[in-house]
Parts: structure tokens; sequence; C-alpha cells
């Protein structure tokens, strides 16, 4: 599995939030300014946030973007998921039934199975909050999930 811009942007987004916004509306302009990505880019992104509910947004002068919740309230795995999808390893996983013909007989598909609830545990684990505190103190990630 790798992530892709989009969703590495959407965590930096989304932590900029966090650390610069607060309970204001705060513009893609200044997110862009901030963190040295493209406002064409971010606004691919935030609508994927969006109507995921992860985002709240208003046009206008006075408009912008903010969090439609609490930062402790956010898993990374939310984010991730309302951008890249499903997490999982190979596409068997990707549904809730496997179809795939070799799924009985299949000697690795237990290996695939354990690696993606890792991953799922893990991102779950993670709030942003945690990695806002993170990326402030310098201090490790500090996650239920233990490595």
């Amino acid at each position: 599995m790798k992530i892709s811009s989009r969703g590495r942007y959407a965590l930096r987004l989304m932590l900029d939030l966090v650390e610069n916004g607060g309970d204001s509306w705060t513009t893609l302009r200044d997110i862009s300014a901030r963190q040295g990505l493209s406002v064409k880019y971010l606004e691919q992104i935030v609508p994927s946030l969006s109507k995921s509910g992860l985002l709240l947004s208003v046009r206008g002068p006075q408009g912008g973007y903010k969090l439609s919740r609490k930062p402790q309230e956010y898993t990374i795995g939310d984010i991730l998921r309302a951008i890249e999808g499903n997490l999982a390893p190979i596409a068997c996983l990707s549904t809730e039934v496997n179809d795939c013909e070799h799924a009985d007989t299949c000697a690795t598909l237990q290996f695939w199975k354990g690696l993606h609830n890792v991953v799922n545990e893990y991102v779950d684990s993670v709030t942003l909050d945690d990695l806002a505190h993170a990326a402030t103190s310098g201090n490790p990630i500090e996650s239920s999930y233990k490595i």
C-alpha cells in the first residue's frame, strides 16, 4: 500500500487547521502559504474531505474551511480513507465480501488480512490531536496501538 500525495497533503491540510484555524474560517490560500502547497491541488482535496463530513466550508470573502468536530474526534484513518478509499493492501480485501476465485486456496491471504488489520488498527488509533501534539512537542506520536 502506498499513500498518495493527496493523502499526505490532506493530513497536512487538516493538521494546519488544528494548529492555525481554531474556530475561525481559514482560506486555502493561507494554508497553501504555510504548507508550501498549491492552492489548485488543495482545491482538489477539500471536496472529498467535505463530502466525508470532515470539513465545513463557507463561500465568500469571509469564508474558508474549518474542522467539523474537535481534533481528538478525527482518526488519521478517517482522513486517509476519505481521500484514498479503502486502505486494503490487495484488491480482494477492498470489499466487504472477498469474491476472489482463489480466496479458499490462497496461501498468502491470511498474511494480507493480518497486514490490513495492523494498518487499520494503527491509523485508527492515532487522532489528529495526537498528530498535532507530536508536531508541536517533538515527541513521538502517542497511540493506543503498540508497535
